[in-house]
C-alpha cells in the first residue's frame, strides 16, 4: 500500500501557507469594521416604513427617532413609503447599500403580504438581517350590536347553527385580519363567510352597519368603535388579556391555542456589518424599554419588547412557519 503521509503532510503544509497569507487581511478586515462601527453614525440613518404618516409604524418610528438622536447626535429620517402593505418598502431598502444607513420597519402585515402577494422580489429571510423586535399587538374579535351573541362561545354556536350565513370583513385578502377568521374557523370547525375590503376602516365601518356581522381589528384602532358604544369586542387574538382592553376576554380562554399578533421590528439589509447591527440593536433596545417610550407604547395597545437580534432571529421563523400554514389554509399562498 502506498504511504500518504507525505502527500498529507505537503497538503498540510499548502493549507497552513495560504491562511497564514491570508490572516493578515482578515485582521485587517475585522479592524476596519470595527473602527466603522465605533464611528457610527456619522451620519443621517433612513428608517423607511410601509406605512402612511400617522400610522402606528409611523408613530412608533419617529419616537424611536427622538431617542437616537439624544443617544447619537444624528438623525434618524423616518421614510414613509405606504403601499402593497409594505411591500413597495421593502423594494426600496432592498436597493440600499448595505451600510448600517438604511433601516426597515419589517411588521406582520408585511410577512403576510410577502407570502400572499404575486411576483415579489425579494425574500424576507435572505434579504434582512435582523436588529430587533420593538413590541406585539393583538387583534380585537368585534360583532355588530344587532347579533345575538354576547360571548365568543355563543357567536360559535350561532355560526355552527348556521354555516356561511356569519360574514366577517378584513383588511383585505390574505391580510392578518383575514387570517386570524380563517384561524378562528379552522379551530373551532365554524364557516364565518370572508368579505375583503381594501382597509380594516371600511370593514369596521360595514360592521357597524351590519353589513358584515364581525370584523377583526388591532386594539388601538378598535377601541373608538368599542368604548363608544357601536361594536362589542368579543375576544383580543393574544393569549393573554390585553391591557388597553382588560374587561375583554381572550379568544384562547374559549378557544385554545389560539393567537394571532401583529408586530413591528426593526430590519436592515443583508451584508451590512454585524459590528454595526450589534450597535443599533443595542441603541434600539435601550430606547425601547426606557420608561417614557415604554408608556407611550403601551398607550398605542403594544407589548414592549426589545429583542435581541438572535431573538428576533427565532420569532421570525416561527411566524413565518405560522403564517404559512394560515395562507395555504386560506388558499391564497403565492409559494
Amino acid at each position: 500500500m502506498q504511504d500518504l503521509t507525505p502527500r498529507r503532510t505537503r497538503s498540510q503544509r499548502i493549507v497552513a501557507v495560504i491562511v497564514a497569507g491570508m490572516l493578515p487581511a482578515l485582521l485587517a478586515s475585522a479592524s476596519a469594521q470595527a473602527a466603522q462601527a465605533a464611528g457610527y453614525p456619522d451620519k443621517p440613518v433612513r428608517l423607511v416604513i410601509g406605512s402612511a404618516p400617522g400610522s402606528g409604524p409611523d408613530i412608533i418610528s419617529r419616537v424611536m427617532a427622538e431617542r437616537l438622536y439624544k443617544a447619537w447626535n444624528q438623525r434618524v429620517v423616518v421614510d414613509a413609503r405606504p403601499g402593497a402593505a409594505g411591500v413597495i418598502s421593502a423594494e426600496l431598502v432592498l436597493q440600499a447599500v448595505p451600510d448600517g444607513y438604511t433601516w426597515m420597519m419589517l411588521t406582520s402585515q408585511l410577512l403576510v403580504a410577502s407570502r400572499v402577494i404575486p411576483n415579489i422580489k425579494f425574500d424576507l429571510d435572505k434579504d434582512f438581517a435582523s436588529i430587533s423586535l420593538i413590541g406585539t399587538v393583538p387583534f380585537v374579535l368585534m360583532v355588530n350590536n344587532q347579533l345575538p351573541a354576547k360571548s365568543l362561545s355563543e357567536l360559535i354556536a350561532l355560526a355552527k347553527k348556521s354555516p356561511g350565513a356569519l360574514r366577517y370583513g378584513s383588511a383585505g385578502t390574505g391580510a392578518s385580519e383575514h387570517l386570524c377568521g380563517v384561524m378562528l374557523n379552522a379551530l373551532t370547525g365554524t364557516q364565518m363567510l370572508h368579505v375583503p375590503y381594501k382597509g380594516v376602516a371600511q370593514a369596521i365601518a360595514d360592521t357597524i352597519a351590519n353589513e358584515v356581522q364581525l370584523t377583526y381589528s388591532v386594539v388601538p384602532a378598535a377601541r373608538p368603535s368599542i368604548q363608544g358604544g357601536r361594536l362589542r369586542a368579543l375576544g383580543v387574538t393574544s393569549r393573554t388579556r390585553a391591557p388597553l382592553l382588560p374587561d375583554v376576554p381572550s379568544i384562547a380562554e374559549t378557544v385554545p391555542g389560539y393567537e394571532m399578533l401583529g408586530w413591528y421590528s426593526i430590519v436592515a439589509p443583508t451584508g451590512t456589518p454585524a459590528d454595526i447591527l450589534a450597535k443599533v440593536s443595542a441603541e434600539v433596545v435601550k430606547a425601547v424599554k426606557e420608561p417614557e417610550f415604554a408608556e407611550q407604547l403601551k398607550g398605542l395597545g403594544i407589548d414592549v419588547v426589545g429583542s435581541t437580534r438572535a431573538e428576533l432571529d427565532a420569532f421570525r421563523r416561527e411566524q413565518t412557519k405560522r403564517i404559512a400554514g394560515l395562507v395555504k389554509a386560506a388558499g391564497v399562498d403565492n409559494k
